[in-house]
C-alpha cells in the first residue's frame, strides 16, 4: 500500500516537496518532475524518513547528476538529496580519510592533497561525489574506487546503518554489486604518505590528459558507455568512431566531436532525443562489430 506522502509534510517541512522538477539538478540539463523530492538535513531525520516509507516508494538517491539521464515524464518515485551535512571529510589517521558520501570527488583529492595522502589523484578527473562513485566503482586513467576503499557506511531500507568491509563488496569494472536498496552515508578511504609537490605534478597531469579528449563546461554527462571489456580489446570509443556516422542526431542530442562516447545536449534536447540516440548507437555498434554496449550513465524513468 502506498504512503499518502502529504501526511509527511508537516513533519518535514520545507524539505519535502511534492511534484519537484529535476531538470536543474543534473548536468545533461534534461527531466520533468519527481514525485516527491526530499533533501536530508541531518542522518537522523533521513533514518526517520526512510523508516516512515517503510519501502513502499521507488528510492533514487542523486548526487551531483552527472551521470543521471532524467525522464521528462514525471518519476512514480522518491527523489533523495544529501545535504552539506553529508559533505564532511577528516582525517582519522595518517593514512586513512573518511568523507560523507556527498563530497565531491574533487573536494576528497584536494583533502587528500593537502594532507600529503597519495592514490587520490585520479579523483579530481572524475565529476560526481563519493556516493555516486562508491555505487558504480567510478575510476579512470587505470584506478578506481576499489582501490582506494576500506569499508563503506550506509542505510538499508529498514532504517539501519551497516558497515561493509571492502573486502565483502563484490566490486568490479564501473559497478560495486551493492544492493540499490542501499543509501550511501560515508566510506573510509586510504592512501600513502606521499610529498604534496608531487601529488600536486601529477594531478596537473591527469587534468590536461583529460582537458584533451574530453569535453568540459557544456551540458554532457561524462562517459555514456562502459567499455566492453570482455567482449572486445577496442575502447567503446572506437567502436563508435567505426560504427557511427558523428554527426548524427536526435532534436539537440548530438554526439560530441571532443570524445564520441560524451553525447551533448546542444540546447533543449527532450529525455527521447538522447535515449533515441543512445539506441542508435548501440544497435550501430552491435550490426556492425556485434558488440553489445552497456550504458554507464544512469537512466532515471
Amino acid at each position: 500500500m502506498k504512503i499518502d506522502l502529504n501526511d509527511l509534510m508537516p513533519e518535514f517541512k520545507n524539505n519535502l516537496k511534492l511534484d519537484y522538477d529535476l531538470k536543474k539538478k543534473n548536468w545533461f540539463n534534461i527531466g520533468g518532475k519527481t514525485k516527491v523530492f526530499y533533501k536530508a538535513d541531518s542522518l537522523k531525520e533521513l533514518i526517520k524518513f526512510i523508516k516512515k516509507i517503510r519501502n513502499r516508494e521507488k528510492i533514487f538517491v542523486l548526487g551531483a547528476g552527472s551521470n543521471t539521464l532524467i525522464t521528462d515524464k514525471q518519476f512514480n518515485g522518491v527523489v533523495i538529496k544529501l545535504s552539506n551535512n553529508f559533505n564532511n571529510i577528516s582525517l582519522l589517521n595518517d593514512e586513512i580519510i573518511i568523507a560523507g558520501s556527498a563530497v565531491t570527488d574533487k573536494s576528497l583529492a584536494d583533502f587528500a592533497m593537502e594532507n600529503n595522502l597519495g592514490g587520490f589523484e585520479f579523483l579530481s578527473c572524475i565529476p560526481g561525489t563519493v556516493g555516486g562513485g562508491i555505487k558504480m566503482n567510478a575510476g579512470c586513467f587505470e584506478r578506481e574506487f576499489k582501490d582506494i576503499i576500506v569499508s563503506i557506511q550506509a542505510i538499508d531500507k529498514t532504517g539501519q546503518i551497516i558497515t561493509i568491509p571492502a573486502k565483502e563488496i563484490n566490486f568490479k569494472y564501473r559497478d560495486s554489486g551493492l544492493s540499490d536498496d542501499l543509501i550511501f552515508l560515508s566510506a573510509s578511504f586510504k592512501g600513502f604518505k606521499k610529498d604534496k609537490n608531487f601529488i600536486k605534478n601529477e594531478t596537473k597531469i591527469l587534468k590536461e590528459k583529460k582537458e584533451k579528449v574530453q569535453p568540459t563546461r557544456i551540458k554532457t554527462s561524462g562517459s555514456t558507455f562502459k567499455n566492453p571489456i570482455n567482449q572486445s580489446n577496442k575502447k567503446v570509443w572506437q567502436l563508435i568512431k567505426e560504427s557511427v556516422p558523428l554527426e548524427k542526431s536526435f532534436g539537440d542530442a548530438s554526439i560530441s566531436v571532443k570524445h564520441c562516447n560524451f553525447f551533448v545536449n546542444k540546447g533543449n534536447a527532450k529525455f527521447d532525443d538522447m535515449k533515441k540516440l543512445i539506441k542508435f548507437v548501440s544497435d550501430s555498434v552491435f550490426q556492425k562489430t556485434g558488440v553489445k554496449l552497456e550504458t554507464e550513465i544512469k537512466i532515471l524513468e
